[in-house]
């Protein structure tokens, strides 16, 4: 592979991609074709790069980049997490910071404490079968939501949840708080392995001009 080939990213939609574009912009890249709101294109071009970008739901990225539809991916380490993709994960982006907690009403740290048999709702039960099983050694029933799962203690359908926990307000309103932190979780950029191999040079030099564009922000 040389340098006529292009590298194809994956972009999280959102506030994700926003920030990543704002990033690659600042290392000289020409993202305007992407930033177009008015174009109807699915995948744009900076021709003087040799980079091609589309934006994706963020749970398909760590699959369009295993499969090699594309070469790099951008998306939340809670994606990555759950996914569990066959990736390298190589940059921490900085931004998005947030944590995957296990949060419930404050009775239930006993439960957690004992290592009871309990019930845990979740939009991430892989995360949270990992966490569990292999962290803690505790038995629980997982129970896949996809809406607010915050519902779930309230209800009584879980005794817990695992969740991202940005400022808590939520789960305050709702009088459920932090039990357990899993991990910190933020905007993450992942790559195809054979990419890497095949591309090695021109990855190398893009993330090291992020990285350091990073650094010197921080």
């Amino acid at each position: 592979m040389g340098e006529d080939r292009y590298l194809t990213f994956a972009l999280g939609k959102g506030r994700l991609a926003d920030k990543t574009l704002e990033l690659f912009e600042k290392t000289g890249i020409d993202c305007r074709e992407i930033k177009d709101k008015n174009s109807r294109k699915l995948i744009f071009e900076d021709k003087a790069s040799k980079l091609r970008f589309f934006l994706a739901k963020g749970p398909d990225v760590p699959t369009y980049v295993e499969y090699g539809a594309a070469d790099i991916g951008v998306v939340g380490r809670d994606t990555v997490l759950e996914e569990n993709r066959n990736v390298y994960e190589v940059l921490d982006l900085g931004f998005g910071k947030c944590r995957m907690c296990v949060c419930g009403p404050s009775e239930a740290g006993e439960l957690l404490k004992n290592h009871e048999r309990i019930r845990v709702a979740s939009k991430y039960p892989n995360i949270a079968r990992d966490y569990f099983h292999n962290k803690k050694r505790q038995t629980v029933d997982i129970i896949k939501l996809n809406g607010s799962v915050e519902l779930g203690p309230l209800v009584e359908l879980s005794d817990v949840i695992v969740d991202i926990v940005e400022t808590g307000s939520t789960l305050r309103e709702n009088g459920l708080t932090v039990l357990e932190e899993i991990c910190p979780l933020s905007a993450r950029m992942i790559v195809n392995p054979v990419s890497m191999q095949m591309e090695t040079e021109r990855i190398k030099d893009l993330v090291n001009r992020i990285r350091s564009l990073i650094n010197n922000r921080d």
